[in-house]
């Protein structure tokens, strides 16, 4: 971590950091992941819509079509609806997901011993198991919020008469909570998506950054402590962007599935039955277009926040 305080990163004699540190670790989560998801919330409602209605025709399959027609059938409203629960979610999930990041990373190399951990592969599993225990944890938090988001998107104008807002949405997903099983009622699938996710996430982004600036120093000699903060964000950005790619091609059936959920003619069909019935292949790729763009422009984003944010706090920027 080149260009670190290391005052300020420094480990106190029980293997952990400040709990200052994992604090301002959180908040830099909530930043990275709460507004990123918030800003690209017009792909995503497009994305759920492909999802949930097109095998049924009620839908186009094509990104820019969609866009088009909730342009002009519902306007501006349509484009950003459910930002709400969104940002709130997702903002709870990043506190999570980075701060708790940062702590059993910690953790665990306690847990094994520094000196052990004398290989890179290693190095991966505790990269790996670190973020997948802090995902368990941000799911919990994310769930009630994503359910609520989900079920605004997939509700198409003039059906259900869903309530556009997100107090009347999360009240009525509460209410009728037997039926649409609020609020933790997709937290498993949830599980099978977000943390498998996370695990790649993070392992992709570590593992592709170190690749960058090994690949830089060997072959143009040029280290990462000699390079500007810009420069090595420019690097944290376009390593997290790849990583989002296999991110969104890893878990894109789960996300299929908690998208068809949304509708009412899926509300007492089991996961199961609703894999069979949409079938493999579109299981895989229904949407995944979108959902590529989507994944990997978000999680650029988020490191670059995140990275950003730790710079300007004296942590460096990874």
């Amino acid at each position: 971590m080149g260009g670190d305080d290391k005052g300020l990163t420094a480990k106190g004699p029980n293997g952990l950091h400040s709990l200052s540190f994992y604090l301002k670790c959180m908040f830099g989560g909530v930043l990275a992941c709460g507004l990123t998801h918030a800003s690209v919330v017009t792909l995503d409602v497009t994305k759920c819509r492909i999802q949930a209605h097109s095998k049924a025709g009620r839908w186009p399959k094509g990104l820019i079509v969609g866009v088009r027609k909730i342009a002009s059938e519902e306007g501006f409203a349509g484009l950003v609806k459910g930002w709400v629960p969104t940002l709130f979610g997702y903002s709870i999930q990043g506190l999570f997901k980075y701060g708790l990041n940062e702590f059993f990373k910690d953790f665990y190399t306690n847990l094994v011993g520094e000196k052990n951990i004398d290989a890179h592969w290693k190095k991966m599993m505790i990269w790996a198991a670190a973020s997948g225990s802090a995902e368990f944890f941000a799911d919990v938090a994310l769930c009630p919020f994503e359910m609520t988001k989900v079920k605004m998107q997939v509700t198409l104008p003039g059906a259900e008469g869903f309530p556009k807002n997100f107090l009347g949405a999360i009240s009525a997903m509460n209410v009728n909570r037997a039926e649409t099983k609020f609020p933790f009622g997709s937290l498993i699938l949830l599980w099978f998506r977000q943390v498998p996710y996370t695990m790649i996430k993070f392992v992709g982004f570590y593992q592709t950054a170190e690749m960058i600036y090994d690949y830089l120093e060997k072959s143009r000699g040029i280290k990462k402590s000699d390079m500007s903060k810009a420069q090595q964000l420019t690097i944290t950005f376009l390593a997290g962007y790849w990583a989002g790619i296999f991110c969104a091609i890893a878990t894109q059936p789960m996300d299929n599935l908690i998208a068809m959920k949304g509708i009412p003619e899926n509300k007492n069909k089991s996961w199961p039955q609703m894999s069979s019935e949409m079938g493999t292949y579109n299981l895989f790729t229904k949407g995944l277009g979108t959902r590529v763009i989507m994944i990997g422009t978000l999680t650029g984003l988020q490191w670059w926040i995140y990275g950003s944010f730790k710079s300007f706090v004296g942590f460096g920027t990874q």
